[in-house]
């Protein structure tokens, strides 16, 4: 494919996080295959979750093709700009064809990024995740690639105001050991494997992270943040998943 807007899109992240001086710290991403197809999967607790998540590959200089929903390939900015990097455009209420893409993908030797929780997690814990991953895995016969991202939740999140410009920021991307399930093995087995291994990462990350003042609103709730606890987070998906549907309905 022809790589006329990723590359640049890139560098102009570097130059903006050089300029806001984000402070990266980055482990394993050794473990991102130089070549051949594979499934990167990550935590998601911010919008700017596929840049970070995208920075895991570079090292191994690969390029991330992630699959998000269908609204922001419709945005007149981040549409030309999702289209133009060959990321996935995902219909949830018909995902066949995304899905079939995605394996066409992966068996054409690229990377496929996925947030298998679906939505920004408000506890920043890792919620129940989809099995999607695992299939196109088997079926590809390529390795799932979990990755932990923490500290993106501090500059854009779900139900707080953006500070994009906001300096000095710990990020923190591990990616962990790749996974490699095979066809005809149980699914639902490798799905809560995965989930295991992605918790643990994030665990880590954030409980390395470099500065966490006392009861702030971006630490989980377990750990002394103020974070809605994972039980908070459901009920408060499922109010704004009713009234979307009430206005839908309207």
């Amino acid at each position: 494919m022809a790589e006329i807007v990723y590359p640049p899109v890139i560098a102009a992240a570097r130059t903006l996080f050089r300029v806001l001086d984000l402070r990266f710290h980055m482990e394993g991403t050794e473990h991102v295959p130089r070549s051949g197809g594979a499934v990167l999967v990550s935590n998601h607790i911010s919008y700017l979750d596929f840049i970070f998540a995208g920075f895991a590959a570079l090292p191994s200089k690969r390029l991330v093709r992630f699959m998000a929903k269908e609204d922001v390939f419709k945005h007149r900015v981040s549409g030309p700009l999702m289209r133009g990097m060959h990321h996935i455009p995902v219909d949830r209420g018909a995902g066949a064809g995304s899905y079939a893409t995605a394996l066409r993908m992966l068996k054409a030797g690229e990377v496929v990024g996925v947030f298998a929780e679906a939505t920004i997690s408000r506890s920043f814990t890792v919620k129940e995740i989809k099995s999607g991953a695992i299939r196109m895995a088997q079926a590809t016969g390529t390795p799932v690639i979990p990755v932990a991202l923490w500290g993106g939740q501090r500059l854009w999140t779900k139900g707080r105001p953006r500070k994009l410009l906001q300096r000095h920021v710990p990020l923190t991307i591990l990616v962990g050991e790749p996974m490699y399930p095979k066809r005809g093995e149980n699914v639902n087995d490798h799905t809560t494997d995965l989930h295991t291994r992605l918790s643990e990462l994030v665990d880590r990350a954030q409980r390395t992270y470099p500065e966490v003042p006392p009861g702030v609103w971006w630490q989980p709730a377990h750990l002394g943040g103020s974070a809605p606890t994972p039980e908070e987070a459901a009920a408060m998906d499922a109010a704004e998943a009713e009234a979307r549907a009430s206005r839908q309905d309207d």
